[in-house]
C-alpha cells in the first residue's frame, strides 16, 4: 500500500496517519498462516505433534480459538502440500475469516444458509459446527467458483450442505421467513486483505467500494427476506471502507425490520463509525465490529449481527419445476439392493446406513446426512457428497468419498498401503503391483485412514482417488 495510493488515503482519512503507517509496515510481513482443524479426523494435539514430528512445522495454539493453530515455522514451505491437508484433516484459513461462522454460531436443529459460499472456508466451519448434520444450504452466483466449493466439501467429507447456483439477492423468491441464521459474507474491494493480495492497494478506490454497495445491500435485503422473524444474519466483509459496511447497515436498518445484536469474539475489536463525511448514521451501528489486521495479526474485517424483529413481504415466488433427482432412505426399494452389496461385500452393518439418505441422479448416488430436508431438490447444483455409481448393469461401485464418510464401519477388503511408494502411486492415481488380492473393490487406508477405493484387476489395484485431489504438489514423508 504506497503512500500516494488511494486506498492508504482513504485509511488515513478514516484511522489517521499513524494507523495508516502501522498498516503499511504490517503489509510488508509475510503473511501468516492459521489452520482450522477439522476435529471431525483428528485432535489438535494430534495434529500439531504429527505436522512436527512429519513435516518439521511448527505451530501454537491459539488463545481463545479451541480449533485453530497458527504457523510459527516451516522452513520447507509444506502446510499446503501434506497429505493430511489433502485429506481433510485441517484447513488453511485465515483467523479473521473464522470469526464469522463463530457469531453466528449454527447448531444442527437449525435451518442454516450460506449466502456467498465459495470457496467454502466459512460453510465447512460452520457444517463442522453444526458436527456435519442438519440442514446448510450454500449457495455461490459463480459456476466457476463452484469447483472450489465442492473441492473444499468433500476434501472434509461434509455430508450435511447442499449447493445452488443463484444470484444471492433473488434467492427471497425461493425462501420466505424460512431460515434460522443466515451468513452474508458479501464480495467486497478487499480492503483489509492488502498482505495477502498488494494488487488491491493499486486498483482500489471509491468509486469501486460504491458500486459494490449496491450489492451488497441487495444480498443483505434478501437475506432478511429469507430469515425467520427471531432469525439471525451476520454480515462481513474483508474490507475497512465505510460504503461497503457502515453505509450499508444504515439503509437497511431505515427499511428492513432488524435491529443489531450485540457480538462477544475473540480477539481485540473496534467499534463501527456512527459518524461518515459529516453524516450521522444510525446509534446501533455502533455494535457492529471492525477488526484492524496488525491487531490480530490477519486480515481486516467487518462484522454486524442482525436479528429480523417481524414479517418481511413476499416475493414473487420463482417457479420451481418437478424433480427427477430421488432423495430415499437406506431401506427405501431403490436403496435396498446396493446397500445389502456393501453390507455383504465390506462388512458393514446395515444400520450404519440409516444415519443417512441417498440421492440418485442419473447414474450417480450421493450421501447426505438423514436429517438434511429442502422441498425444492431440482433446484439445487449438488446436494451432499458423492457415494458411488452405477455401471450398465446397475451394479454399485463405492466412490472414495463414500468411503471416506463410512470409514471404519468398513471391515473386508481392506487394503493397507504398505509404503511411502504405494502412498504416492495411490493419491496420483496410479496402480499398485499385487498379485495376492482377489479381483473386486477394495477400500484403501494408510495408517488406520480411510484413503479412498480402489479396483483390483488382473493388472494390479487401481486407484480411484478423485482426479480433483489427486496433486503433484504433496510431500509423502
Amino acid at each position: 500500500m504506497e503512500k500516494t495510493s488511494k486506498a492508504y488515503e482513504y485509511f488515513a482519512k478514516l484511522y489517521g496517519r499513524e494507523s495508516a503507517e502501522a498498516y503499511q509496515q504490517y503489509i510488508q510481513q509475510t503473511p501468516i498462516d492459521y489452520l482450522r482443524v477439522n476435529t471431525n479426523k483428528i485432535t489438535v494435539d494430534a495434529l500439531q505433534k504429527l505436522l512436527k514430528e512429519k513435516y518439521r512445522i511448527q505451530t501454537e495454539l491459539v488463545a481463545n480459538f479451541p480449533k485453530a493453530l497458527k504457523v510459527i515455522s516451516d522452513e520447507d514451505d509444506l502446510i499446503g502440500k501434506t497429505v493430511e491437508q489433502i485429506l481433510g484433516f485441517y484447513y488453511i484459513q485465515g483467523l479473521s475469516s473464522m470469526l464469522p461462522p463463530i457469531a453466528l454460531n449454527p447448531n444442527e436443529s437449525e435451518l442454516v444458509m450460506d449466502l456467498c459460499g465459495a470457496p467454502g472456508s466459512k460453510t465447512t466451519q460452520m457444517a463442522e459446527m453444526m458436527n456435519n448434520r442438519g440442514t446448510l444450504i450454500a449457495n455461490e452466483v459463480d459456476i466457476n467458483r463452484i469447483k472450489s466449493l465442492v473441492f473444499n466439501l468433500d476434501r472434509l467429507n461434509i455430508i450435511n450442505t447442499g449447493i445452488l447456483n443463484f444470484k444471492g439477492e433473488i434467492l427471497s423468491k425461493v425462501y420466505n421467513n424460512y431460515f434460522d441464521k443466515v451468513l452474508v459474507d458479501a464480495p467486497c474491494s478487499g480492503l483489509g486483505i492488502i498482505q495477502k493480495k498488494e494488487e488491491v492497494s493499486k486498483w482500489w478506490s471509491i468509486d469501486h467500494a460504491n458500486r459494490l454497495h449496491d450489492l451488497q445491500t441487495k444480498l443483505l435485503v434478501a437475506a432478511i427476506k429469507m430469515a425467520k422473524v427471531g432469525g439471525e444474519i451476520v454480515y462481513s466483509t474483508c474490507t475497512l471502507s465505510v460504503e461497503e459496511n457502515e453505509l450499508v447497515i444504515d439503509t437497511i436498518l431505515k427499511n428492513y425490520p432488524v435491529e443489531i445484536v450485540d457480538v462477544e469474539l475473540p480477539v481485540k475489536t473496534y467499534r463501527a463509525f456512527i459518524k461518515y463525511d459529516g453524516i450521522k448514521l444510525n446509534s446501533q451501528i455502533e455494535k457492529a465490529i471492525r477488526i484492524l489486521p496488525w491487531e490480530i495479526e490477519s486480515d481486516g474485517f467487518f462484522l454486524v449481527k442482525l436479528k429480523k424483529i417481524s414479517e418481511t413481504e413476499p416475493m414473487e415466488k420463482i417457479y420451481t419445476p418437478g424433480s427427477d433427482i430421488k432423495i430415499v432412505k437406506s431401506n427405501h426399494k431403490e436403496f435396498l439392493p446396493y446397500k445389502n452389496y456393501l453390507v455383504d461385500h465390506f462388512g458393514i452393518e446395515e444400520n450404519v446406513f440409516d444415519d443417512f439418505k441417498f440421492i440418485f441422479k442419473g447414474r450417480d448416488i450421493f450421501i447426505i446426512n438423514k436429517d438434511w430436508f429442502d422441498e425444492n431438490p431440482s433446484l439445487f447444483n449438488r446436494i451432499g457428497t458423492k457415494f458411488g455409481s452405477l455401471d450398465k448393469k446397475q451394479r454399485i461401485t463405492l466412490h472414495s468419498n463414500g468411503a471416506q464418510v463410512l470409514g471404519k464401519s468398513v471391515k473386508k477388503f481392506i487394503y493397507e498401503i504398505k509404503d511411502k511408494k504405494e502412498l504416492e502411486l495411490y493419491l496420483t492415481g496410479m496402480r499398485i503391483k499385487n498379485d495376492e488380492l482377489v479381483t473386486g473393490q477394495y477400500v484403501v487406508k494408510y495408517n488406520e485412514i480411510v484413503l479412498g477405493t480402489a479396483i483390483k484387476t488382473e493388472e494390479g489395484l487401481k486407484s480411484r482417488f478423485p482426479r480433483t485431489k489427486r496433486t503433484q504438489k504433496f510431500e509423502v514423508m
